[in-house]
């Protein structure tokens, strides 16, 4: 039933984020409105074909495989267990440059998706935590969350871009008030990253508790999102669109930007505790 209703309030948002395009369009009138609905569609393709590959090219992912050696290999090794538990095809496992801890999932399928991990989590994480983290990328990928997540993404960064533009040319219809229009475009910007966070945060708990029964327990990943809370709320993350921040499993430090004020992850300690209520509930099972 959580499942659904996600479910129908993703289809509803996004259904939002399509309607935030077209009101920026109408901004110019018929001619800015046709622009939108075509534009609109058309990053809704790129999304659907390239989301990955987009994903995987800001953090500069390199693919690795059981004979990288060292860390990788262990990592490819790890995902294939899990993904076995899962009961899903093995997706590509890449390795990112980074310091700051975290990990994505992307992919507009469960045979189309990647697990990515930074350098930074590799090296802090202990086998435990960096099972639970596995567990719960790969939850998303079950549950189709990264084709939504990086649709999600993919649309809000357009459309604050198109809102920031509007900004600066003025983006006025014949006759129109010039200030309307200013409004209408930060109206957009702001509501894009708030639907966008909106999507997130539904679908962070179900990852969460099906990643916990996937890696077998949920005290790994507890440990691991307390552990990567506190390093990147001192590490910033090299990602240069902060649009993707919702990928992650944990809400990144990106630097400056209006993006920031609206967090895409739920509380790490309201995500805690909903773990630690599952082990409770699967020790009383036992």
């Amino acid at each position: 039933m959580i499942r659904f209703v996600n479910n129908v309030k993703t289809a509803v948002l996004l259904a939002g984020l399509m309607g935030l395009f077209l009101l920026v369009g109408s901004q110019w009138g018929q001619t800015g409105l046709i622009f939108a609905l075509v534009f609109g569609g058309l990053t809704n393709v790129v999304a659907w074909f390239f989301s990955d590959k987009i994903a995987l090219a800001a953090m500069r992912g390199r693919e690795v495989g059981p004979d990288s050696g060292g860390a990788a290999s262990e990592l490819y090794h790890l995902v294939d267990e899990l993904r076995q538990r899962a009961g899903l095809p093995m997706p590509r496992v890449y390795v990112c440059p980074h310091e700051a801890p975290n990990a994505f999932a992307t992919g507009r399928s469960p045979r189309k998706a990647a697990v990515a991990v930074t350098e930074g989590a590799l090296r802090v994480l202990n086998y435990d935590e960096l099972r639970g983290v596995i567990g719960h990328e790969l939850a998303h990928v079950k549950n189709r969350d990264t084709l939504t997540s990086c649709i999600a993404a993919t649309i809000a960064g357009v459309l604050a871009y198109l809102a920031h533009v509007g900004m600066f040319f003025g983006g006025r219809r014949d006759g129109g008030n010039p200030l309307v229009a200013i409004f209408t475009v930060l109206f957009a910007m702001i509501a894009a990253a708030l639907i966008k966070a909106m999507i997130s945060r539904s679908r962070e708990y179900v990852a969460d508790h099906d990643g916990a029964e996937i890696a077998g327990s949920p005290m790994g990943l507890v440990s691991a999102l307390q552990r990567l809370e506190a390093y990147n709320q001192r590490i910033p993350l090299d990602q240069p669109n902060p649009a993707q921040n919702n990928l992650f499993i944990v809400e990144p430090l990106t630097g400056k930007s209006i993006l920031n004020m609206f967090a895409s992850h739920p509380p790490t300690e309201k995500r805690v505790a909903a773990l630690l209520e599952q082990a409770r509930g699967m020790a009383v099972a036992a």
